[in-house]
Order: structure tokens, then sequence, then C-alpha cells
């Protein structure tokens, strides 16, 4: 193996620590150790090394200061955005000879290895039924009518929309699906076996240049805790980059905690709260916004 990584000047292990830190806030040495399966006298030298370097950040714990928890600075924000857009590239430039079908078969078969890797490490119990669930891109026949019936029932049972909310999502899916000939437009399906469990969708169009407009995101109540509402927002995320958006805007209500704390989770941030009524009841709406220029300074 390279002694560096992803055409930056940062060991192996310093890249996977950057990766970990981004995902996972807050971490402390220990629990990068843990992570990265590495000795505890290795990680210190790699933590070290990399605050020095102006990476990450040592944060005391509130509870305990003898606690140091682990953060990306705006410099190892950068460096993590300069990896990713390499390995992007690496990807494309691999790839680009392929078809659709064959470019969504290596996604899927790295998904279930990721998967089973994570499975293997933590041994977490729901790991099965994660695996046994698949995503696929694009449109698939009867895909609009799933789509709006796990809208409508969801909901229904949710917030007691009824018809208003239900001729809505059918409208705005059939003013959508045409479009999805153009590379920005995307749609992702997820299924468990043959039954249809979620959806997510980029529109690349109707909010203008440069903007992405996050819709039809959920998951079937059977399917939650699965970790299939992250798997579903990267899927989407990673298009958005592919596709170089600027920023990704999504339209939600209050009250929707578990998926709030999902767009948080992933850079999404809370720029407006008004009240509405465009689903038949008047409730709080909210826009999430999150930024995808990789040429913002830290």
């Amino acid at each position: 193996m390279n002694r560096n990584l992803a055409g930056s000047d940062l060991s192996p292990s310093g890249v996977h620590a950057l990766l970990l830190l981004q995902s996972h806030k807050g971490l402390t040495a220990g629990q990068l150790s843990d992570q990265l399966l590495l000795e505890k006298s290795t990680v210190s030298r790699l933590v070290r090394s990399l605050v020095q370097r102006g990476e990450i950040t040592e944060l005391p714990s509130q509870e305990d200061r003898r606690i140091k928890h682990l953060d990306l600075t705006g410099r190892g924000r950068l460096t993590l955005a300069r990896i990713n857009q390499f390995a992007e590239e690496r990807v494309q430039s691999a790839i680009k000879v392929l078809d659709t079908h064959s470019r969504q078969s290596i996604v899927n078969g790295l998904e279930a290895y990721a998967q089973a890797l994570e499975a293997s490490r933590s041994g977490a119990a729901g790991t099965a039924a994660s695996s046994s669930l698949r995503i696929v891109a694009g449109y698939q026949p009867g895909l609009i009518g799933q789509i709006v019936t796990l809208h409508a029932v969801t909901y229904n049972k949710l917030e007691g929309f009824g018809l208003q909310f239900e001729a809505t999502v059918s409208d705005g899916l059939a003013k959508f699906a045409p479009r999805l000939g153009n590379d920005k437009n995307q749609v992702w399906s997820a299924w468990h076996g043959e039954q249809f469990v979620g959806s997510i969708a980029i529109d690349g169009e109707n909010l203008g240049e440069g903007i992405a407009h996050l819709r039809w995101f959920i998951v079937a109540e059977d399917a939650r805790g699965t970790g299939l509402g992250r798997r579903l927002l990267e899927a989407a995320v990673t298009h958005c980059r592919m596709q170089e958006f600027a920023e990704i805007k999504l339209w939600t209500f209050k009250g929707l905690d578990a998926a709030r704390r999902l767009y948080e989770r992933n850079g999404f941030i809370l720029t407006e709260e008004y009240n509405g009524d465009q689903w038949g009841h008047s409730l709080t709406e909210q826009i999430f916004v999150k930024s995808m220029d990789r040429r913002q300074s830290p």
C-alpha cells in the first residue's frame, strides 16, 4: 500500500481518521482507536500529528474535562473536500465507459460489502435486515404509484393528511418523471425483496441553476431503524456532488424529529420556518439547506 492516499500527503490511517470524524463528530481518541482497529499508542501519535497539522482539534468534554472530543477544523474539512473530489474523479474516470445498469451493480456491491464490514465489526442486531435492503437508481415500472401510495398512507396515519396532500404529491411526481432524462435529475427507490420501502429524489431543474431540490424522501415504517434513510440520503448527496450543485434545498415541516436529526448530521441547516397550509393542514413548514461549494474557505 502507498504511504500516502487519495492525492494527499496523509497516511491511509490519517485519511480514514478524517473520514470517521466527518461522520462521527466528537469521537474520543479511544473510540477512534476502536474504529480504526489500531493500538491506542498508534492512534495517540496520529491524533497529535493531525492536531499539529491543523486538521483536527481537541475539545474538552463539558462533563469531564479529562476527556477530549475530536472534531475537524476548517482546514480538515477542506482537506476532506479535496480527498472526496480526488476519489470522485478517479471513480468517474474508471466507470465512464460503463452503462447505467453496470454502474448501479457496482454501487449495490459496494453497499453490500460496506454493510458486511460494519456487521462483522459491530455484531449489532438488525444487520441482517439492513443487508437485505437494496437501493435502485432510476425509474422502475409502477414507481410513481408506489411513491404516492407510501406518502399518502404514511402521512395520513402521522398527520391526518388526505386528498389534497395525495393530489399534490401525485402532481409533483407526474411533472418530474418526464424530466428524468436530464442527468441532473434522479430518483432512488428502496426495496426489501419485491416490497417497496422507500424513496428519495433530486430535482436539479425546478429551483434554478446550481440548486438541487431534494424531494419525496420517505422510509416505510417497517424499514426504519435499519440505516436505510441514511443510505438514501447519502445516495442523493453523492449525486449532487457528482453533478456539481452549489447547494441542496429541501422543504419539510416541524415535528419530524428523526428526519431533522438525519439532515443535520449530514450538514443541512434550518434556514427558514413559516406557517403554511399547502398540504391541507395548517402547520409549521421548514426549509433546510446544505452547502456543496468545494471552493468555500475554512
